[in-house]
């Protein structure tokens, strides 16, 4: 990627991105349930003192994952990494293709590279989905509920992209995506003092 097309999100009001931002530890495939793992991603925003609008960059057996950003914000809105880089011109064109740009890193909301650090030793992403972002529904480690071995779930290797299709036991530990689903990028902080000036 050019360096000027890194910059391009710099040149935009801060309203007008989506962040993708895994969550701080890698993780089997049992979250718990999809609501578990969405409030995971809403409680390490909100740790970090950002908004927490977030939800699992996961298909389940309640929605697709093409379905997870609200509607208004999936053609026209940059993906971004939590420092505001660009990773994807909207939401939809993840799913036409999917890879990640070179040299621009995939950061936790604790602010480490996942691409890099050693503590995600094996850089793949679980999401449980078909390369257009629709459930496979025998292969979401039972709705994220099971990480024994003998259960599989879709994952992506990141150097191949966020949806390439590998099947893995649900015991191991991979990356899980936390996407922001609309572009109100104020703070708590920020939101915190507008109630008060409201009231």
């Amino acid at each position: 990627m050019r360096h000027d097309d890194r910059c391009t999100t710099n040149n935009r009001k801060n309203t007008d991105l989506l962040r993708l931002v895994a969550l701080n530890t890698p993780l089997t495939g049992n979250l718990g349930s999809i609501h578990s793992v969405n409030k995971l991603c809403r409680t390490q925003a909100q740790a970090m003192g950002i908004r927490d609008d977030y939800k699992a960059f996961l298909s389940h057996h309640l929605q697709d994952l093409i379905d997870t950003v609200q509607p208004m914000y999936r053609t026209n809105t940059p993906i971004v990494n939590l420092r505001g880089e660009l990773l994807f011109k909207s939401w939809h064109s993840i799913f036409s293709s999917h890879l990640l740009p070179p040299r621009v890193p995939l950061y936790s909301f604790d602010g480490r590279d996942v691409m890099s650090d050693p503590f995600w030793p094996q850089k793949a992403v679980w999401h449980g989905s078909s390369e257009r972002g629709k459930r496979l529904s025998a292969l979401n480690c039972e709705s994220w509920r099971a990480g024994d071995m003998a259960i599989t779930g879709q994952a992506s290797f990141l150097y191949s992209g966020l949806l390439n299709q590998q099947t893995r036991s649900c015991s191991n530990r991979f990356i899980v995506l936390c996407i922001e689903t609309s572009h109100d990028h104020q703070t708590l902080q920020e939101r915190h003092r507008r109630w008060h000036h409201r009231s």
